[in-house]
């Protein structure tokens, strides 16, 4: 079992940033694609950022492109996502997700992933 935990939600002002962490509970054995998703209150489930297995791509949502990074650190199998320029639109719950099916998806589609975690809070103030 692939068992993903997401940290450093929190309160920030608009135009700060923050990072957001996704650590598995044991090293992986191979890479997997990892992503980023986000729900906002009484909105669907939407794609943030994801990363390839190979880490030769990484695809953003148009909404977060040009604020958004997402890198990954094998070594620790942790995969980050660095947010900059915060709006009060980026507010949510976001949540990591890992591919562990062997498939073609695309890095944004959600159904492609078949672990996530447990969600961390982030609310953008004025």
């Amino acid at each position: 079992q692939v068992q993903l935990v997401e940290s450093g939600g929190g309160l920030v002002q608009a135009g700060g940033s923050l990072t957001l962490s996704c650590a598995t509970s044991r090293r992986t054995f191979r890479p997997y694609a990892m992503g980023w998703f986000r729900q906002a209150p009484g909105k669907e489930r939407e794609f943030v950022a994801g990363i390839s297995w190979n880490d030769a791509r990484a695809d953003y949502a148009d909404s977060v492109k040009g604020r958004f990074i997402i890198s990954r650190t094998y070594a620790t199998n942790t995969v980050t996502v660095e947010m900059n320029s915060l709006k009060l639109g980026d507010t949510a719950v976001y949540y990591c997700a890992c591919r562990t099916v062997v498939g073609r998806w695309p890095l944004d589609a959600d159904s492609g992933y078949d672990y996530w975690g447990q969600g961390t809070q982030v609310t953008v103030s004025s």
